[in-house]
């Protein structure tokens, strides 16, 4: 079979396709025919050595596809069998023709939803699912900013948001992811590229703060952000497109009001069955029934992986980036 996989960690040149044996599962575990994986930025992190790990890597954290085959299976191993369709995330090893993964990461699609829609929902789905449900949950009223609103996770999250009733704000760079965000739902639209965010939203905000920003963003966005949240109000930490946010001492936490500050990651918010199952099937089912709409941006050959990662670098892309084996 084919994958992507890093031998040293560098810039996108690092990607080389190469010929490895058809992996065997073990002990519950599937051995899955890889029908769409999904491009993250977490892949890039890797990719880079900012998240070290043991080398070669074959990169990818999110797919979809068909089982070929089972390990054996335990009492306790939720019941698979070859010929489900299956999407997973969180397990490395997607950048491939095929991968095996641990059939208790596995999800069932249902019928309504395709492999590529499968493919582009489970990290970024569950990942704007946990943000708004669990690590700084929203209510009814909460007047909250998301950077990166046409992103993958941003164009999801934004329209979650708004089912559970907040006033949306969200940054974006252009007219065309402008739209994009209007399109889900966001109230108000800021071109963090012509702008000073933080002051535009203290002009639009109806009390004294922001009850939330959940920032993907990271060095360029983070010290603003904090400026515009209320007393009390949460910093969500999520991700680090334009670079790690530099040390900072946590008093200013206090200066600004007793801010809270958390950087959540997706494995601890589904780190036990159940809590993975009613997360992905909460995400699946609303996609399967039209509630949440998923933005394909664009689909490679798995050969093109290099390409798709530099497309997402230069932040221009708009929802999901796919590789196809």
């Amino acid at each position: 079979m084919q994958a992507i996989q890093i031998l040293t960690p560098g810039t996108a040149d690092a990607l080389v396709l190469r010929d490895l044996p058809t992996p065997a599962p073990g002990p519950n575990q599937a051995l899955i025919r890889i029908e769409a994986s999904g491009v993250n930025f977490i892949d890039i992190y890797f990719r880079e050595g900012r998240y070290p790990a043991p080398l070669p890597l074959t990169l990818g954290q999110e797919a979809a596809g068909i089982i070929v085959a089972l390990g054996e299976q335990d009492s306790n191993s939720p019941a698979f069998k070859v010929g489900d369709r299956v999407a997973w995330c969180s397990v490395a090893g997607t950048y491939a023709q095929l991968a095996v993964a641990p059939t208790d990461r596995l999800i069932l699609i249902p019928e309504a939803v395709s492999f590529q829609q499968a493919a582009a929902a489970m990290l970024q789905g569950m990942t704007a699912h946990y943000l708004s449900h669990s690590a700084c949950p929203i209510e009814l009223g909460d007047e909250i900013l998301i950077h990166a609103g046409a992103g993958g996770v941003g164009l999801l999250f934004i329209q979650m948001a708004k089912a559970l009733g907040a006033r949306v704000f969200t940054t974006v760079s252009t007219d065309e992811k402008a739209d994009l965000a209007k399109a889900a739902g966001a109230d108000e639209v800021i071109f963090y590229t012509r702008e000073d965010f933080a002051a535009k939203v203290k002009k639009l905000i109806a009390g004294p703060g922001l009850a939330a920003v959940y920032d993907s963003v990271g060095k360029s966005t983070f010290d603003k952000s904090l400026e515009v949240l209320r007393p009390r109000g949460t910093m969500i930490l999520f991700g680090g497109s334009s670079g790690a946010v530099p040390p900072f001492d946590p008093i200013r936490l206090s200066v600004l009001g007793s801010l809270y500050l958390t950087r959540p990651k997706l494995q601890d918010y589904t780190a036990t069955r159940t809590e993975l199952e009613t997360r992905a099937n909460s995400v699946l089912q609303s996609v399967a029934s039209g509630k949440i709409k998923i933005r394909l941006e664009h689909t490679y050959p798995l050969a093109d992986a290099a390409h798709a990662h530099r497309d997402l670098e230069s932040r221009k892309t708009t929802g999901k980036l796919l590789l196809i084996p």
